[in-house]
């Protein structure tokens, strides 16, 4: 008894001396349940709506006002107006909105001829939450539009919402890929890059480095190209394996391929950077490791991955605002799902360009040449 005890007590030095581990032991179990708590089921709001009034009258206008009260007060979704259809369309599809109310032309003829006129809502329905959403709170819209209270009562015509999906059903599996592939970028990150590095370091590996003329940038240059280099073959065999299993139309389009081998050489990048940001000064070989379980959680929901960001809290949307797998998601998904091109994904890619520049930057000043 006398020998275990000399065991537990040994641990439990070692464990003590290591502060930043035992906070993010018992920070953990806390940050899971509140971003896990809140990642799903939230009520979605502030999406984008385009409105296109091409008939410009009374009844038209009582549409727009209505969903003028909807954005006011629910807040379900913002409208932006449009003078015609084509540039909404071409919004839509690169991902600025995320659906157009179109009123056609001939609506307050209709309504007035009794002859059931139609109102059309063109959805994005690559994400299942926002598209439900939206169709669910316009159909409820032109429901309440129809009461007698709202129309004359000369207007006995009711108005019908027709919803048009851009895009082919997407199946969940087809939607969480696109995070997936951020996901096994960030583990070979993390495997062979985060704890490869501590781990050599913790062995004496990098007194070698530390008496050669190498400079700073040179070391962290070298350490973040050969973990993105494991990054990217991980990205992009999840990526081909992937797309197979979950049925992308098309998979090994050339162009396609290319713009996406783009994404996870620039996302790769950015997530080496990252983490020798974080592990630069780490010395102890299992803080990574407690600390990769937070990271997880921290990056990967607040993401938009699995759930819209619309559904999340504000503190959340904030996380999310300045977290690089939220691009690298976006990206993906606009790739995969809707077969845009980089038009769709400049910002994204200027991000995760800038947010790499910015970590590699830091990374490199403070590395010290020491033991």
């Amino acid at each position: 008894m006398q020998r275990t005890w000399a065991i537990i007590e040994r641990e439990l030095r070692r464990f003590r001396r290591s502060p930043t581990l035992i906070v993010v032991s018992l920070v953990f179990p806390l940050v899971q349940l509140i971003v896990l708590g809140y990642a799903f089921g939230g009520n979605v709001k502030h999406l984008k709506v385009g409105v296109v009034d091409l008939d410009g009258s009374v009844p038209a206008v009582q549409i727009r006002e209505m969903a003028g009260a909807i954005a006011a007060n629910a807040r379900t979704f913002d409208t932006i107006s449009y003078s015609e259809e084509g540039q909404a369309l071409a919004d839509l599809r690169n991902g600025v909105l995320n659906g157009v109310l179109t009123i056609p032309p001939d609506f307050s003829r209709r309504l007035l001829a009794r002859e059931n006129p139609h109102v059309a809502l063109i959805e994005d329905n690559t994400d299942t939450f926002v598209s439900s959403t939206l169709g669910a709170t316009l159909t409820s819209l032109v429901g309440a539009y129809n009461q007698p209270s709202i129309r004359a009562a000369r207007m006995t015509g009711e108005a019908t919402l027709d919803v048009v999906e851009v895009y082919p059903y997407v199946p969940y599996i087809q939607y969480l890929l696109p995070g997936s592939i951020v996901m096994s970028i960030f583990m070979m990150v993390m495997i062979g890059g985060g704890i490869i590095f501590i781990d050599d370091k913790a062995r004496g590996l990098h007194e070698g480095y530390l008496v050669t003329p190498i400079t700073k940038f040179e070391l962290i240059a070298g350490f973040n190209l050969s973990g993105t280099i494991k990054a990217v073959l991980a990205g992009a065999v999840l990526m081909t394996v992937g797309s197979l299993i979950a049925g992308i139309p098309d998979p090994f389009a050339p162009l396609r391929i290319l713009r996406l081998l783009t994404v996870i050489v620039i996302t790769a990048f950015a997530l080496i950077s990252m983490m020798f940001l974080l592990m630069v000064r780490v010395t102890d070989p299992l803080v990574p490791r407690a600390t990769f379980g937070v990271l997880n959680t921290l990056l990967y929901f607040p993401s938009g991955a699995v759930y819209p960001q619309q559904g999340f809290p504000a503190w959340m949307q904030g996380i999310a605002a300045v977290d690089p797998f939220t691009y690298a998601v976006h990206a993906f998904k606009s790739l995969l799902l809707k077969n845009t091109g980089f038009q769709a994904i400049t910002f994204d890619l200027l991000f995760l360009i800038g947010f790499s520049a910015i970590t590699m930057g830091a990374a490199t000043l403070l590395f010290r040449r020491t033991l």
